[in-house]
């Protein structure tokens, strides 16, 4: 074949004009460096770079933008597009005075340019305001600290004025600069060691400001704060300080992971900052505020959420896993000493009732981050290690304390409680302590005789030793808390048929009366909440039963008291509230028996499973409308608002299912928007597991289908549905949901410009195109329909030219097609493509010969929809170009023109 064509700088430079003017503003810019390692003339290179430039500005990379101009400038000093791209650039980094002189430079050299005028005079006024500011802000950031530090000042209201002005101030990058600059660290620090909550929350949140998305500032507030101090402000008694704290720390994790993107570095790029250390540092204080004598019990919480938050990686698309490697080596033991805390014992450690099911969370987090097993196996052996460590030589609190750790493992990653419970003694001694005279102890044991029977590996034994056991107890214990356990016991091991109506393991009517009983305690506000939300657990287990889901949407109270519980600070409950609801709603995964299967399995006499009568769907249907009637969703979308680390990725994915229920019925779903559904379902469809996530986007599609979009996701909120519908798409989707999907986005492909190139943004339109080929006619339809929406856009507009693309034909072949719907989506999109970019008309003839006939079928039809829009798209092609008009005229175009022209009926 020869030797390979030299392709010249000259070659090169074109392409890369070529790719810019097509908005592939990267490959542009690997175009233009290729071919300046190909250029040797400086005329020449001073112009790849100013186009390199224009690229960098494209991609908001503003220090490089401003270095590639400068070489530019410095070939030719009167190169004005260099200039103004390089002020463009100054003035992003925030070097208003330099942008200035560069504008002022390009206005003498053209003075009649509008374009440098109006940008001269609008930066002249944004300098003349910064200015202004700082002036002010100068001598105000030192009168806001002398304020705030002055033991003298006793104006209450002054002194709140200055706190406000600091933490607003702090939100501007020009003002936090100012801050840090006016040595305004040291003041902050002062204010934290006043020890005076309104003075540490001030500080606080300033700090916020000046952390947030810089990542060099905030490793110097770190060396100079010092982790020890963070941790001990985390650790204190008073709640909103420990929050703020927690707020605080959570940011400047983010700064020292992330922060990078929106650094205003000029010179700062230089010096590469390695911030692992600093993590690892703020980590290490956390860990050891867990057991820490003096912490309050919230600052642990606050620790043990932080954590959650920022060891994991946030996806598997990320391979290191480093972090949670070390915090397993360095921190898991005190994760469990949190986990196995036995409360009211004497020397325990303070607690909420949210930290054991916080370090659940972790453990759970940690576990699944690891990769390979010999991993796992070393996170066993620690465990183990640890539940022996107590077991062995520490009398009865020791084994209080096993215990406890079986039931924060089985709670959490529940592989590593089941490998605990199978230590020698740990079992028996829970069933010995089941009987205890104590209740505390009592307690531990039933909790962790519960845990081990949800784990199916154990329920075998569990079931021969445990249920006779718990029986007594429920019969014959005088205490509430101990029966109402007991009961969720029971009901668990009573639950191990699943949905499967035939295989209830209790007397007939014995589910029901236990239903009963979980209803009275959930309504009795006498008895303390965490013993109320085991009444929620036992319901998650008895509402696989039909009639049981039925007595209970019947009981309004009972229902009204299981969502004021969901809202309440006991976070565990929010599993078995959600489980209870996919339960009522039918919303989990129905397994369809393979009908030939069934015949074997009644012949070779097997157990088949059978649904009950009242789990029809008009039963389910039922209810759900008392569900919505019952104020379900504002309890769901109240539980989506608040930050709550129990919210794990299984408990979305139920929550996902009920929701995806409560939207089935077309209208109810504005009653589903109005309580906040709508924007409880936009972070659910963006994070949790794949079902749990694409469950979420079809309840968003079927909301975007039926109401109109604006008003069901008002203001920015509507650019956030894009992602999740795009995700309905993917080829691994079920046809239902890639129809709803198409359906979703053709409404939003109408409403703005905007939301189209967010559409194309998210790379939906080749997706939309595969759909238009499939074999199933209203996928089919609904992908032509998305695509007419979707040629609105200048983009889709251009594809349609593209060398090589089968679009256009596919088009005007659908416009002949049988199917009205699809011939009116096709012939309505090639209506619309011939008006808005004309070249689209000289191609028409160019892809199919069978082009006039359908035209003029189009015309010839009975319905009046597609006859105007043939009618349309004949005008266009006539205006367009000279040699298409030709063509038409010389068929029977004419004629039949001249007899539309006539019709009365037709105006």
């Amino acid at each position: 074949s020869g030797p390979p064509r030299q392709v010249t700088a000259e070659q090169l430079r074109a392409r890369g004009n070529a790719l810019f003017q097509a908005g592939d503003h990267g490959a542009a810019l690997a175009a233009y460096t290729e071919a300046l390692s190909l250029s040797a003339a400086a005329p020449e290179r001073a112009v790849l770079h100013r186009n390199r430039a224009a690229c960098y500005l494209k991609l908001e990379d503003y220090a490089k933008a401003e270095a590639d101009a400068t070489k530019a400038i410095e070939a030719d000093g009167r190169d004005v597009k260099a200039l103004f791209r390089r002020s463009q650039a100054l003035q992003q980094l925030g070097r208003l005075d330099q942008a200035i002189s560069d504008l002022q430079r390009c206005v003498s050299l053209e003075p009649r340019n509008k374009a440098f005028q109006e940008a001269l005079r609008a930066l002249g006024s944004s300098m003349h305001e910064k200015m202004k500011t700082m002036s002010c802000t100068d001598s105000k950031v030192e009168q806001m600290f002398q304020i705030l530090l002055n033991p003298e000042e006793k104006d209450v209201e002054k002194k709140q004025k200055a706190v406000q002005n600091l933490i607003v101030l702090a939100r501007e990058e020009a003002g936090a600069e100012k801050i840090f600059q006016s040595d305004g660290v040291r003041l902050l620090t002062q204010l934290l060691d006043t020890a005076k909550a309104d003075l540490m929350l001030a500080a606080l949140r300033t700090l916020v400001g000046l952390c947030s998305g810089h990542r060099s500032r905030t490793m110097a507030i770190l060396a100079e704060l010092g982790a020890p101090r963070l941790s001990a402000v985390l650790g204190v008694e008073h709640e909103p300080v420990s929050l703020a704290a927690c707020n605080l720390l959570h940011v400047m994790f983010d700064s020292l992971k992330e922060g990078l993107q929106k650094d205003f570095r000029g010179k700062e790029d230089a010096v590469v900052l390695d911030s692992s250390r600093d993590l690892k540092l703020l980590i290490k204080h956390l860990l050891e505020l867990l057991t820490l004598e003096g912490a309050s019990a919230h600052g642990r919480d606050n620790a043990l959420n932080l954590l959650i938050k920022v060891v994991p990686r946030k996806s598997p698309k990320e391979t290191n896993n480093s972090m949670s490697l070390w915090v397993i080596d360095q921190g898991l033991k005190k994760i469990l000493e949190v986990g196995s805390t036995v409360c009211d014992s004497p020397s325990s450690l303070p607690v909420t009732e949210n930290s054991r099911m916080s370090a659940s969370v972790l453990l759970s987090k940690l576990y699944e981050d690891l990769k390979c097993d010999a991993e796992r196996e070393n996170f066993h052996h620690l465990c183990e290690d640890y539940v022996k460590s107590w077991f062995e030589g520490h009398e009865l609190p020791g084994k209080l304390r096993a215990i406890q750790t079986v039931s924060c493992l089985l709670q959490g990653p529940s592989d590593a409680g089941n490998r605990v419970l199978e230590l020698e003694g740990i079992m028996d001694s829970v069933l010995s302590l089941c009987a205890s005279v104590c209740e505390a102890h009592q307690l531990v044991a039933v909790e962790a005789l519960i845990h081990a029977a949800d784990k199916a590996k154990r329920a075998s034994f569990i079931t021969a030793n445990g249920v006779s056991l718990l029986k007594e107890i429920y019969k014959h214990s005088e205490r509430d808390s101990i029966r109402i356990r007991a009961l969720v016991g029971l009901c668990k091991l009573g639950s191990a048929g699943g949905t499967d109506f035939s295989m209830k393991q209790f007397a007939e009517g014995s589910t029901m009366k236990l239903a009963k009983q979980c209803r009275k305690w959930l309504c009795n506000e006498a008895i303390d909440t965490s013993t109320r939300r085991w009444a929620v657990e036992g319901l998650a287990y008895l509402t696989f039963d039909a009639d049981v889901k039925e007595e209970f949407v019947e009981d309004k109270a009972a229902m009204q008291a299981m969502f004021h519980l969901a809202r309440s600070e006991d976070r565990s409950v929010l599993y078995a509230v959600a489980s209870t609801l996919v339960n009522c709603t039918n919303s989990y995964d129905h397994e369809e028996p393979d009908p030939q299967m069934l015949e074997l399995a009644k012949y070779a006499k097997q157990h088949i499973p059978e649904q009950h009568p009242k789990d029809k769907p008009e039963f389910v249907k039922r209810r759900v409308q008392k569900l919505l009637t019952a104020g379900v969703v504002s309890a769901l979308a109240c539980v989506m608002k608040s930050e709550n680390p129990a919210l794990t990725n299984s408990c979305r994915e139920l929550i996902s299912r009920v929701f995806l229920a409560l939207v089935e019925e077309a209208e109810d779903r504005g009653g589903v928007v109005a309580q906040g559904g709508g924007k409880a379902l936009i972070p659910l469809s963006l994070e949790g597991t794949e079902v749990g996530q694409t469950k979420a986007a079809q309840a968003l599609a079927k909301i975007t289908i039926t109401s109109n979009p604006e008003m069901a996701f008002p203001g920015e909120r509507i650019y956030e549905v894009v992602r999740p519908l795009v995700s309905l798409l993917h080829l691994q989707r079920t046809g239902l949901e890639n129809f709803e999907g198409l359906m979703a986005l053709t409404n939003l492909a109408g409403i703005s410009e905007r939301l189209r190139q967010k559409i194309l943004k998210e790379r939906a339109v080749p997706m939309i195109e595969g759909y238009m080929f499939e074999e199933h006619e209203l996928i089919r339809l609904a992908a032509t329909e998305c695509m007419c929406n979707m040629a609105m856009s200048k983009e889709v507009q251009e594809l349609f030219l593209a060398e090589g693309s089968d679009r256009l034909k596919l088009m005007v072949l659908y416009s002949g097609e049988e199917d009205e719907k699809l011939r009116r989506a096709a012939s309505g999109t090639l209506a619309m493509l011939t008006a808005l970019h004309p070249p689209i008309c000289k191609r028409i003839p160019q892809v199919t010969v069978h082009w006039l006939e359908i035209l003029q079928a189009l015309l010839l039809s009975s319905s009046t929809e597609l006859q105007h829009r043939g009618a349309v798209v004949v005008m266009n092609m006539m205006a367009a170009a000279r040699e298409v008009a030709e063509q038409l005229i010389a068929s029977e175009m004419l004629e039949i023109l001249s007899v539309l022209a006539k019709d009365k009926d037709k105006p």
